[in-house]
């Protein structure tokens, strides 16, 4: 493609004339590499614009080609982005399954973080952790008449990964992002289209056998422990059980009840428990939650217990959860509210950074990407203090 010179804008459209073609009004959407001093040209690698065909815009990348660009009257350059009061930012919508958990907050942070630093437009809906509200939500906004977000980011709140309506978010040309689930519909989807589709998760199964390494040392000498998972039908919940199960000392026994991720459910699931006339005479030797908030429903539960010796007896386990995040889950094990957790990092704004990138250089981000998980404080201390 040869390179043109933008001649002047007109709400907000630049209009260039590529080779011998007609101009043709394009708009600039992303930084470009260096800023453009007045009625100076500069060039960059790769650059997102649309071209406006009868009324409808249709994505277009330029890549690998030197682009001539000239700095009409109105346009300001800052700090290498385009802008002006009439374009258009990259607008991201963010389905979350709850605001009821520190994990969840704290994916709306790092997404706000990541838009804010970006100039990205963010929006932040809520499940209620319901996947039949989620995939409604979604679907509404997907075929809504209203100006629609370029891409989706979602994490599931049941078992599918609404595939669906995937589908049909890739089909009005969103990009489409899941955090902490794989799904098998995405290398389809991403086959033969240029819109970024991709996953963003963690190792489920690996957060899993840390637990099952916490176990073995906070329970050495083998005994049993109280499990709390999350919801049925959850493949994160199923595979961090499998992988603590792979790892856990054989001589360590687990009963289990389930949760839905939240400290309010997993206070409800272990007073329940507690209810049942064989549960509170039971030898437990820890407290094991797939989730630093449902640890902290369960605690609340045992504060409950009106026999004093019972009530400390329990209280006096070790607590251990999942998801470590600075204010919640590693404050509550400094302050020994726990005894460990799993951190496992925010992703939400790693997501948005990476849609920002492809979309601004039209590349299409690798199928899925783990994030790093590890123990708070380290297997090799939380032996220690065991001793």
């Amino acid at each position: 493609m040869e390179s043109g010179a933008y001649r002047r804008k007109k709400r907000g459209l630049l209009y260039g004339k590529w080779g011998n073609s007609s101009p043709i009004p394009f708009q600039v959407l992303f930084p470009l590499m260096s800023p453009i001093p007045p009625h100076e040209h500069s060039k960059t690698e790769s650059v997102l614009i649309y071209q406006l065909e009868g009324g409808e815009e249709a994505r277009y990348a330029v890549k690998g080609a030197a682009l001539s660009i000239y700095k009409p009257d109105g346009l300001q350059i800052l700090d290498g982005l385009a802008t002006n009061d009439t374009m258009k930012k990259l607008k991201i919508l963010l389905s979350l399954t709850t605001n009821d958990n520190d994990y969840q907050i704290e994916q709306a942070i790092s997404a706000e973080e990541a838009a804010r630093k970006l100039g990205v437009q963010l929006e932040i809906i809520y499940a209620d952790n319901d996947a039949i509200n989620q995939s409604q939500q979604l679907l509404k906004i997907i075929q809504s008449g209203a100006e629609k977000p370029d891409a989706i980011v979602f994490e599931p709140a049941g078992s599918t990964g609404l595939p669906q309506v995937a589908k049909a978010a890739v089909n009005a040309g969103m990009g489409w992002v899941i955090l902490n689930r794989e799904a098998d519909y995405v290398s389809p989807l991403r086959s033969g289209s240029k819109i970024p589709v991709f996953c963003i998760t963690s190792d489920h199964k690996e957060i899993g056998r840390i637990q099952g390494s916490q176990i073995g040392a906070l329970v050495p000498r083998g005994g049993s422990i109280l499990y709390i998972q999350g919801p049925s039908g959850s493949d994160a919940a199923q595979q961090r059980t499998d992988g603590m199960q792979q790892r856990k000392p054989e001589n360590v026994q687990v009963r289990m009840v389930r949760a839905h991720w939240t400290e309010g459910s997993a206070y409800q699931a272990v007073s329940a428990w507690l209810r049942l006339s064989t549960s509170r005479n039971l030898q437990m030797d820890a407290i094991i939650a797939q989730d630093d908030s449902m640890a902290m429903g369960a605690r609340k539960a045992f504060q409950e217990i009106s026999d004093l010796e019972q009530r400390d007896r329990w209280l006096a386990l070790p607590f251990t959860g999942c998801d470590g995040m600075p204010k919640t889950g590693q404050a509550w094990v400094r302050n020994g509210t726990l005894a460990a957790t799993v951190v496992v990092p925010a992703n939400a704004g790693t997501a948005v950074e990476m849609l920002a990138h492809a979309m601004e250089t039209g590349g299409m981000p690798p199928e899925r990407t783990f994030t790093d998980v590890h123990s708070f404080p380290t297997i090799e201390d939380l032996s220690r203090r065991r001793k």
